[in-house]
């Protein structure tokens, strides 16, 4: 395949992570290297950007400055939660992304984030093939949900999973310091799928987890999930309830719905709002027991804990975004760059593997159901095994003053 010339685009979308700037500076750094990349635009906000002719030139950001977005967290270069309409619906705004790509020139596009992401990518490809516009658009996985189709795992998430982890072995040691009863509910991100809740067990397979995890994936009973915590707290005299904000009932009904209307709030691409869920629990707990409750939600926090994150996720998030260059100038398109994992002499590999955007995207990948125990209110020894190799190293983030040193950009805005 002939070589193709021209500048690229690289925009980061939805829920930001630790290390989602780690991607993209993989991708930045990868570009500003390749001679076939003329020009490397940063996209302010997503797609939006783009609408908005709101580009940055990368080029001309000092490189000792661009390597602490490494270590940076949340989005550096803004994030949005902007969904296209089907071009067969509306066509507007894939007619401005093509004219903004002509402008400049692009000819590769690189667009990190989730789900909903790889569905504007999927899109963007589609329509430009149509079009007969020769432009090579590539996905670079990002979610702490980790639940994108086909990858072995998602960046983002094994951070998220060791502050998850490591924060639910420090509530547990908290939540034992007077002689007095008290049962305390973490409640966890995660909307369809529980791997983020699920995390939580590695604080149990250390021996100071939650005594109970509910995730998603399985029908949540309030009524047995109080028995359960009454039994533990008669015993023990304290409970730990580790709770997916996405748990719901039966019938389908969020249990956060149970104390209030958030659920009924929508952001851009049509998702409800969650939240609330762990001071509804502690709440309804108090009333059925007497106990003192303390309700825990971690919230942001669990997302943007760089202090915290995993060197296997930050150099994993790296190698994602370095590999989708590579590959588009080699010639491939319409993919999203995702993670196969393996062992060499029983110590844990992972592998780059691409998948096609129109398979990964809207698609959910949840914990197979073989990874909970019997009672459906705890992991079992599988997710243990798949997890831990992902929480490995401790991040290499510099600090000034004691306190984190991140990335600083100029933002110049490109011009043609």
């Amino acid at each position: 395949m002939k070589e193709l010339k021209g500048a690229c685009i690289i925009g980061q979308s939805g829920g930001p992570t630790s290390v989602i700037n780690a991607s993209a500076y993989g991708a930045i750094k990868a570009a500003l290297d390749n001679p076939a990349v003329t020009k490397v635009y940063g996209a302010l906000n997503g797609i939006k950007g783009v609408l908005d002719d709101n580009l940055i030139d990368m080029g001309l950001e000092d490189p000792n400055e661009l390597a602490y977005m490494k270590y940076t967290p949340s989005s550096a270069l803004g994030s949005c939660r902007y969904k296209l309409k089907s071009p067969e619906v509306d066509d507007t705004d894939y007619k401005r992304i093509l004219e903004i790509f002509k402008k400049y020139n692009v000819r590769y596009f690189f667009y990190n984030g989730g789900n909903d992401s790889m569905d504007t990518c999927n899109k963007i490809s589609k329509f430009m093939l149509a079009n007969g516009y020769e432009c090579r658009v590539m996905g670079i996985p990002k979610t702490i949900d980790n639940d994108l189709f086909g990858t072995d795992h998602c960046p983002g998430y094994a951070s998220a999973a060791k502050y998850i982890a490591t924060s639910l072995m420090e509530i547990y040691h908290d939540a034992r310091v007077y002689d007095t009863g008290m049962i305390t509910v973490v409640e966890i991100m995660g909307r369809n799928a529980g791997w983020l809740t699920a995390a939580a067990s590695l604080a149990s397979y250390k021996g100071c987890g939650p005594d109970l995890i509910y995730c998603p994936e399985n029908d949540f009973d309030l009524d047995a999930c109080m028995e359960k915590i009454k039994d533990i707290y008669a015993r023990t005299g304290k409970c730990i309830v580790a709770v997916s904000e996405g748990i719901k009932d039966k019938n389908g009904k969020y249990i956060s719905e149970y104390g209030n209307d958030l659920s009924n709030a929508k952001d851009g691409f049509g998702h409800a709002q969650l939240g609330g869920l762990a001071s509804y629990l502690a709440n309804y707990i108090k009333s059925q027991t007497g106990a003192k409750v303390r309700g825990i939600e971690l919230s942001l926090l669990q997302r943007c804990a760089a202090h915290c994150a995993s060197q296997t996720d930050i150099d994993e998030s790296y190698a994602a975004g370095r590999a989708a260059v590579e590959y588009a100038v080699e010639g491939i398109t319409d993919k999203m760059v995702g993670f196969e994992r393996s062992y060499e002499n029983g110590k844990y590999v992972c592998n780059i593997k691409l998948f096609d955007l129109t398979s990964v995207a809207n698609t959910e990948k949840k914990i197979p159901a073989d990874w909970f125990n019997a009672e459906k209110d705890g992991l079992n020894e599988k997710f243990v095994e798949y997890a831990l190799p992902l929480i490995q190293g401790e991040t290499k983030l510099v600090k000034e003053d004691g306190l984190p040193r991140f990335v600083h950009l100029k933002k110049v805005r490109a011009t043609v």
